[in-house]
């Protein structure tokens, strides 16, 4: 591994599937408290500035983070054509559960305490991933997030999840309150003032990565 200005270290990841590998980056911190998986959302990848932003300030708290790739490139490529396959919360969320399976493999996380972080329908991908895996995952946080595509998982899910909504994202606030009523598990709405669904405002960002980091080290370290 590399190591990072920080004092982080720092590795390449590919992880096979049936259909190629899943490629990610993985950064850990010394005296790392907890690890944080990111799902990201429709058409997004591991390189997504936003979700990097977030993963560097949740590093400067002790998190160890897996930035990955849910999709093979050669999926990538047709989901880009076809846009279908972001929409598969089913395949999204064995992916997902895959790259939390092969992170207890590796020496630098196997102790560490997981959660996900999900933008988009990666945030359905970690509920339903979370659900699937009762008492393995301690905390979600959905950014700008549609875990109401999780249906029936919102019930089962146990890990406490932290649902940040954007003020100026309507459709996305009362979709969210809708899903948040249905859990069962610890469950919290913060809505950012003024943020649209990609939090570009200035500030907002930095507002979600705060809430994350909160999140995290509470129920994670």
């Amino acid at each position: 591994m590399s190591a990072g200005a920080t004092g982080s270290t720092q590795r390449d990841v590919a992880i096979p599937v049936d259909s190629g590998a899943m490629l990610g980056t993985l950064r850990v911190p010394p005296r790392a408290r907890g690890l944080v998986i990111f799902a990201h959302g429709s058409g997004s990848g591991r390189l997504s500035p936003r979700n990097r932003f977030v993963a560097e300030e949740l590093e400067s708290a002790g998190l160890a983070t897996l930035l990955i790739d849910l999709l093979t490139a050669e999926e990538e490529a047709i989901d880009r054509r076809t846009a279908h396959l972001r929409f598969d919360i089913g395949l999204l969320a064995a992916r997902l559960a895959r790259a939390k399976d092969a992170s207890a493999t590796w020496s630098e996380t196997a102790q560490l305490r997981v959660g996900y972080f999900g933008a988009s329908t990666g945030a359905a991908a970690a509920v339903v991933a979370a659900a699937q895996a009762p008492g393995a995952i301690g905390a979600i946080v959905s950014r700008g997030g549609r875990p109401d595509l999780a249906r029936d998982a919102l019930r089962r899910i146990e890990a406490p999840t932290l649902l940040i909504v954007g003020g100026a994202d309507p459709v996305v606030l009362d979709l969210n309150r809708e899903a948040m009523h249905t859990m069962r598990a610890q469950a919290q709405l913060v809505v950012v003032p003024n943020a649209t669904h990609l939090f570009e405002e200035p500030g907002a960002l930095e507002d979600v990565a705060r809430l994350a980091r909160a999140w995290f080290l509470r129920h994670l370290g």
